[in-house]
């Protein structure tokens, strides 16, 4: 499993900064699916406390409803600890199943008009994978993941194009 982490350029302006994901080798029919992690909750005091005119491209944004995605794509994010962490629980449970697990930090300050990982619902081809309902993880961090199936050829597709 090839493990890349991106550290950052410049002194980030927050802990939680760094975008992750994984390539599994086989998922749902699909070959080498990417899937984007991210936290799918955080508590209200850590959202409340952050100096969003510092953090989001512009300014004055902290309570407009425009700016909510982009301030979730922020809160959403890891901190190198719980990077860390999730890297080395991902090693450790699914070495064998992933090919690759990217991590970098997001890009700041962050633009407004984002949509979140986490505002997002599942339809046809993109769905979750919800890591609180895997018995044996207990981080303790709210792991999702998202996928888009559509981005990625079937399994017996592409066996039949490669024969």
């Amino acid at each position: 499993m090839d493990i890349q982490l991106v550290p950052p350029d410049a002194e980030l302006p927050v802990d939680r900064a760094y975008a992750l994901s994984m390539t599994i080798r086989s998922f749902k029919g699909r070959r080498d699916v990417e899937v984007h992690l991210f936290r799918h909750a955080w508590d209200p005091e850590e959202e409340a406390g952050l100096d969003w005119d510092a953090l989001l491209a512009t300014p004055g944004m902290d309570e407009d409803e425009c700016a909510a995605g982009s301030r979730h794509v922020i809160l959403e994010s890891f901190t190198a600890g719980e990077r860390d962490a999730i890297v080395g629980y991902l090693q450790e449970q699914y070495a064998s199943r992933l090919s690759s697990v990217f991590s970098g930090p997001i890009p700041f300050p962050v633009p407004v008009g984002l949509v979140a990982l986490s505002d997002l619902s599942a339809g046809k081809s993109i769905g979750f994978i919800y890591f609180e309902r895997i018995p044996h993880y207990t981080l303790g961090i709210p792991l999702r993941g998202l996928y888009d199936l559509s981005q990625h050829r079937p399994i017996v597709d592409a066996e039949a194009s490669e024969g």
